[in-house]
C-alpha cells in the first residue's frame, strides 16, 4: 500500500510518501518513508512575531504544487492507494488548502481520502519507527498518558486504543508554544520562539545568577490536569518592564530569563503528565508535537519517568513538529481499525480528538 499524505494545519506545507509492507504472519508492518517534503513559511511570517493564517494559505497554495512534484519524484512516482490529509484542528484558511488540494488530487486518481485529526497524528508520530513495525505490541501500551504540546494545543490525553481517546485537560488561554513565541517576542528574541528561548538559556551558566529571576509555575499543584499560561507570559512581561534598559538587554538578563521561562513551562508540563498518569494508573506516557523537540523537556520526561518506572515515548525530533509523514501513519492506523476512505473532505478548524 502506497498513501500519499498532506499536511497544512499551519504554516508548513507538507507532503510525504509512505508505504506499508504487511506481513500479516508475523502481525507486523513495515512503515517505510519513500519521501517528506516540507516547506516552511517561518521567514516569511518571522517578521509578524507569529502565523497570519491567510497569507500562510496564500503561500500553501504557491507551494503544495511544487511540494507534490518534489515529493512524487522523490518517491519515484509510485502509484498511489490511499490519500490522506489534515482536516483539522487547525488554522481554518491554511487547512482548507490542504484539503481542496487532496480533494482535486484523489478526483484526478480515483482514490479515497482518509480524513486525520491533526493533535491524533502527532501522537502517531511515535510509531513511526521501530514500535510502528510491531502492530500487535502497540495493545501493550494502552492505556497510555499523551501529552500534546506545541503552538496551537497543549493537552492531556488519555489514549485507549488507537482511535480512543479522552481529553483530560488543556490549556485555558495561550498554549505552551504560543508562551515560548510570546515571551520570545518580549525579550526580543524573534519566531519561533520555542527554540529562540531554549538556545537562550543553553548559555546560561549558574554562577551568572544575577538577577534571582523567579517566575510562577501556573496551576502546578491545582487538582485538575487543566493548563494556563498566559500568567507566566504577563510575569515575563512585568520583570522585562521594570527592569532598566540596559539590563533587558544585557545576554546575562536574558540568558537567564530564558532559562527560568523554559524551566517553568517544563515543571508544569511534567507535574501534570504525571498526575494523570498517577491517578489513571497508566504505565505509558506519550508525547507529540512542537514543543516535545526540546531537549531540556525530553531529558527531563527520560530522567522523572525512569524514576517513576513509566515508560517514554518520544517521537524523533524531525517528527515533532509538523509534518506529512505523521499524518499517512495516522491514516494507516485508522484504516487497519476499519476507517474507510472517503471521495471528498472538509476542514473542521475545530475539530477535537475523541
Amino acid at each position: 500500500m502506497i498513501i500519499l499524505a498532506i499536511e497544512t494545519s499551519c504554516d508548513d506545507t507538507g507532503i510525504a510518501l509512505l508505504k506499508i509492507k504487511t506481513k500479516k504472519a508475523k502481525g507486523k508492518s513495515e512503515l517505510k518513508i519513500l519521501s517528506n517534503v516540507v516547506s516552511s513559511q517561518v521567514k516569511l511570517h518571522a517578521k509578524y512575531g507569529g502565523v497570519w493564517p491567510f497569507l500562510a494559505q496564500r503561500e500553501h497554495k504557491k507551494n503544495l504544487p511544487i511540494v507534490f512534484e518534489k515529493a512524487r519524484k522523490e518517491a519515484k512516482n509510485p502509484k498511489v492507494d490511499l490519500i490522506a490529509a489534515t482536516s483539522g484542528p487547525g488554522l481554518e484558511p491554511c487547512l482548507w488548502s490542504g484539503v481542496n488540494f487532496a480533494n482535486h488530487l484523489a478526483a484526478k486518481l480515483m482514490r479515497p481520502i482518509i480524513p486525520v485529526n491533526h493533535v491524533e497524528a502527532h501522537i502517531i508520530a511515535n510509531f513511526i519507527g521501530d514500535i510502528g513495525s510491531k502492530i500487535l505490541n502497540l495493545k501493550s501500551l494502552f492505556p497510555a498518558v499523551c501529552l500534546v504540546v506545541s503552538g496551537g494545543h497543549t493537552q492531556l490525553i488519555l489514549m485507549k486504543d488507537i482511535g480512543k481517546y479522552k481529553i483530560l485537560g488543556e490549556t485555558r488561554d495561550d498554549a505552551a508554544g504560543e508562551c515560548f513565541d510570546k515571551t520570545a517576542r518580549i525579550l526580543g528574541l524573534g519566531y519561533p520562539g520555542g527554540p529562540a528561548i531554549a538556545a537562550q538559556a543553553a548559555k546560561f551558566k549558574i554562577e551568572n545568577l544575577k538577577f534571582k529571576i523567579k517566575l510562577p509555575r501556573p496551576m502546578i499543584h491545582h487538582k485538575n490536569y487543566d493548563f494556563s499560561f498566559s500568567g507566566l507570559k504577563t510575569a515575563v512581561f512585568y520583570d522585562y518592564k521594570t527592569r532598566e534598559p540596559e539590563i533587558r538587554k544585557s545576554k546575562d538578563y536574558i540568558r537567564e530569563m530564558a532559562k527560568e521561562i523554559q524551566q517553568s513551562i517544563i515543571d508544569v508540563l511534567i507535574a501534570k503528565t504525571l498526575k494523570v498518569a498517577k491517578d489513571f494508573k497508566a504505565k505509558n506516557i506519550i508525547l507529540g508535537g512542537g514543543v516535545a523537540a526540546n531537549e531540556k523537556l525530553r531529558r527531563e520526561f527520560k530522567r522523572l519517568s525512569l524514576k517513576e518506572k513509566l515508560t517514554l515515548l518520544m517521537p524523533a525530533k524531525e517528527f515533532c513538529t509538523d509534518n506529512a509523514v505523521m499524518i499517512a501513519a495516522a491514516a494507516y492506523f485508522n484504516w487497519l481499525k476499519g476507517k474507510k476512505g472517503l471521495k471528498e473532505i472538509k476542514a473542521d478548524a475545530n475539530l477535537r480528538i475523541r
